[in-house]
């Protein structure tokens, strides 16, 4: 009998192994250390025992950190996910200026988060770049940086995060749209017809799965917060680290619940990407 060769998912399958392997075991055994640290069961001082102490002491400042943390990450995704596909739209024309646009947005995508947030800061503190080129006095100039809504942090994620999403959707229609949207105006569409019915459909998946990336990234982004926000509340990355980094070893098992906490929140995100993706690919 002749062996059965794999499918298209098996081939595919077997090629991401060798990297996916290794990714799993790492994360894998990361996670199972974290949660046994948190629930008591490999103490770094005193006996081991199973216990929910950890989250109950960092309940007040958890609670608040999930929604900071939230907020943060859908204020400035929903930002980067509408200049992105403006973005893609533009750099799928076909114009020269707009192609020179997209080309310009996606230079953004090599720079690393944490110049981008120190180019931020220094565009947006009361005696920043801005506010001297406006002439407007540090005294009224508004607390962008470090202020109550941490306008400078989902700044630099949206800027950063746009220029991601962009990239995605505009690989998607470029090979696509276009004889799609001759189709559609060959049959009478006007431009927002196709724009609605054609390229918008055509985009939502690749959107969609950008959008997710971009979330679960802000979510545990941890430098630009603290470069650019408030010193408290802590959005999460921002209180493991400084709960992992105490002196005092018993906020460890604290640090590790914030940290699962975190990874709980970003699957929760991904599964829900995952489902409306086979919702949206169903209803194609």
């Amino acid at each position: 009998m002749t062996p059965t060769r794999p499918g298209p998912r098996g081939r595919a399958l077997l090629l991401v192994l060798p990297a996916l392997v290794p990714v799993v075991a790492v994360v894998g055994a990361a996670l199972v250390s974290a949660a046994l640290l948190s629930l008591g069961l490999a103490p770094l001082v005193g006996e081991p025992g199973l216990s929910l102490d950890a989250y109950r002491a960092a309940a007040g400042d958890l609670g608040t950190g999930i929604g900071l943390s939230l907020g943060i990450a859908a204020a400035s995704t929903g930002i980067a996910v509408v200049v992105g596909l403006c973005l893609a739209l533009a750099a799928t024309a076909a114009v020269r200026r707009s192609r020179l646009l997209g080309a310009l947005a996606a230079l953004t995508i090599p720079i690393p988060h944490l110049v981008g947030a120190a180019a931020i800061g220094l565009l947006l503190a009361d005696a920043g770049f801005l506010a001297r080129l406006l002439g407007v006095d540090p005294a009224s100039w508004p607390p962008l940086v470090g202020g109550q809504l941490w306008v400078a942090v989902v700044a630099e994620y949206a800027w950063k995060e746009s220029a991601f999403v962009a990239l995605v959707v505009a690989g998607v229609l470029a090979t696509r749209a276009a004889s799609y949207g001759e189709t559609a105006a060959l049959l009478g569409a006007g431009r927002w017809a196709r724009l609605r019915y054609v390229t918008l459909p055509l985009a939502a998946p690749a959107l969609l799965s950008a959008a997710a990336v971009s979330f679960v990234y802000t979510l545990g982004s941890y430098e630009v917060a603290a470069l650019l926000g408030r010193a408290y509340p802590e959005p999460l990355p921002v209180l493991a680290y400084r709960l992992f980094t105490s002196i005092d070893l018993a906020a460890r098992p604290q640090a590790a619940a914030v940290a699962l906490t975190t990874t709980a929140l970003a699957l929760l995100v991904v599964l829900a990407a995952l489902r409306a993706l086979r919702r949206l690919a169903a209803e194609r």
